[in-house]
């Protein structure tokens, strides 16, 4: 696989790597075990929120994977990465913030892959 900026053959694999990274993050909120909730609970966040976050990671996912649609599913994914950055650093919880830090660079890279081959 080369790297070209023309035409960028690395857009649709980690395209699919976010969209994997997001189902197994929406699985993990929407369930949200007792470790997930009780974040939840010390960042501020109603009870319900990570059912909002869940549903949002499944539609980032679902986007990602949709070639014609992958440029708002990098947006909508950066926008979720961006708001766990925002949260992280609000509450300076360092440990939490290589991850979604590390996600939302990646979801910009996607989006602007996309959007640069205009059929990725």
């Amino acid at each position: 696989m080369s790297f070209s900026l023309q035409r960028p053959r690395w857009v649709p694999v980690l395209a699919w790597l976010l969209a994997a990274f997001f189902v197994f993050g929406a699985v993990g909120n929407l369930l949200a075990p007792p470790d997930i909730a009780e974040s939840y609970r010390r960042w501020g966040y109603p009870d319900w929120f990570h059912v909002v976050t869940g549903v949002l990671e499944l539609a980032a996912a679902g986007l990602l994977a949709w070639r014609r649609a992958r440029p708002v599913g990098a947006g909508l994914a950066a926008t979720v990465m961006g708001a766990a950055v925002l949260t992280v650093l609000l509450h300076r919880d360092w440990g939490h913030l290589p991850p979604p830090l590390t996600v939302l660079a990646l979801s910009v890279l996607a989006g602007w892959g996309a959007l640069r081959s205009g059929r990725a």
